[in-house]
């Protein structure tokens, strides 16, 4: 094909490429665009040319602007290179910003006289994208070392940090469970202070420590005389959470005759000070929590079952330390590291022997327990690192336990037999319950940890 066939087909050589194309002359004037420039950018061939190429508002080109005469682009310069790149963000015609790559490319005559610019436009907004992606995950990651306080990267506490976003975007009551020390008081924190009603008051009540008249007196205040020592009115910790949440630790050993009580401030959203009977307004989030089974409580008619399904909405377990071993070394970092600062020694870690007796260790007392032997290594050890003879003898004498999960296999066997239960008694719950040897609210506990749909057990 001769140069002269070839200056025929220029067009339409251009049209063919993927990257958009514009030709400006020295004056900055749009003088012609190819069809790609029309597709990412909305403006037709006719709209743009004949305009300023300033009309895209290129956020790069603002930083090459003069406002000299004569020397209006710092592109057509002496000394500068006939070749610059750079990343860019274009106004579309509809508004919209185009993240671009631009390669700007200065045309010459054969003295060197600027006759223009060539300049390429291509589209890296899927890229953009991808990297703010991997920022957020990155970003999740780190926040997840430390979530709210709650120190972990482990499957086991990520499920329970997916569980508190969603959770902190709902107004319903949650319920925590969790064995003592796994930290139940940070995820309810956690909870309100991620959710709309962060600039609210967040209160919190361990209800293991009062008797009923105090307990009561504590969650809805009383009037002066309602009791011997009532000198004066007193609110109570839902007045005080109004507008905002209130964490009710323990609340498994409230006694029967508050529980009714609060059960009507969840059905009502109104409390009763001691000794009025006037009805005051609340717009409490109760957040609760417990080491006990509710439903063995329920048998033993401890622990009211209306009262179970008006906290059980969102329940929420976090599993024990031994269940997520994974999370040891960066608890052990977070709390070494706050030791130091507290104490002023110079103590950089853990031996490996004594980092291997953390890891096999089963921890009982879970977190609680973990930063308590840390605060006993402290105490013992003067510098360097800590070794398994500056560990409290309850760990530094224990025998290792391997890890095991015995739960999922116990988990697997217990869905399957209620699957069973409910196919022989034609989905009627009370049935499959005295079936397998449990109660109604067991059996409806497990079709929601199992994520049991009669239908399907029915028709799949």
């Amino acid at each position: 094909m001769k140069n002269d066939e070839i200056s025929r087909h220029w067009k339409r050589i251009i049209n063919t490429m993927n990257d958009g194309l514009m030709l400006i002359s020295a004056e900055g004037i749009i003088l012609m665009v190819n069809k790609s420039f029309e597709r990412l950018t909305g403006y037709s061939a006719k709209e743009a040319i004949g305009q300023s190429c300033t009309f895209l508002a290129c956020d790069a080109c603002e930083q090459t602007l003069n406002n000299l005469p004569g020397e209006w682009c710092k592109l057509f310069q002496p000394n500068q290179p006939d070749m610059r790149r750079c990343r860019c963000e274009i106004v579309c015609k509809d508004g919209t910003y185009l993240t671009a790559l631009k390669n700007a490319s200065v045309l010459r005559d054969v003295h060197g006289v600027v006759l223009g610019a060539v300049e390429t436009i291509t589209d890296i907004s899927a890229i953009d994208r991808l990297d703010h992606q991997v920022e957020l995950l990155s970003r999740q990651l780190n926040d997840y070392r430390d979530y709210n306080g709650i120190i972990g990267t482990s499957p086991a506490i990520r499920k329970v940090f997916q569980v508190v976003e969603k959770a902190a975007q709902s107004n319903s009551p949650v319920i925590i469970f969790g064995e003592s020390g796994t930290g139940k008081e940070l995820v309810a924190r956690a909870i309100h202070e991620r959710g709309h009603r962060k600039n609210g008051p967040y209160v919190q009540l361990n209800c293991a420590s009062l008797n009923a008249a105090l307990l009561e007196s504590e969650l809805f205040g009383h009037i002066k005389g309602a009791f011997t020592g009532a000198y004066r009115h007193r609110e109570g910790r839902f007045e005080v959470a109004d507008g905002g949440s209130i964490f009710l630790d323990e609340i498994g050993d409230i006694p029967l005759s508050v529980q009714v009580k609060l059960l009507r401030v969840l059905e009502n959203k109104q409390i009763e000070r001691v000794g009025d009977h006037r009805s005051v307004d609340v717009d409490v989030r109760i957040i609760s929590a417990t080491h006990q089974n509710l439903l063995s409580l329920i048998e033993q008619q401890r622990f009211r079952e209306d009262l179970y399904f008006r906290i059980n909405v969102i329940p929420i377990h976090i599993p024990p330390l031994r269940e997520r071993r994974e999370d040891i070394p960066l608890l052990v970092n977070s709390f070494v590291q706050r030791l130091q600062g507290r104490t002023g020694k110079v103590i950089t870690g853990l031996t490996p022997e004594a980092l291997q007796r953390f890891m096999s260790y089963a921890w009982p007392g879970n977190i609680r327990e973990l930063k308590s032997a840390l605060e006993y290594a402290f105490v013992i050890a003067e510098k360097g690192k800590i070794d398994v003879d500056h560990l409290p003898p309850s760990l530094s004498e224990a025998q290792p336990v391997p890890y095991e999960q015995p739960v999922m296999a116990k988990n697997s066997k217990e869905k399957q037999d209620l699957i069973k239960a409910l196919q022989q008694t034609g989905g009627n719950q009370t049935r499959a319950a005295r079936l397998l040897g449990i109660n109604r609210v067991t059996v409806w506990n497990r079709m929601r940890k199992y994520g049991i749909d009669l239908n399907k057990v029915f028709y799949t």
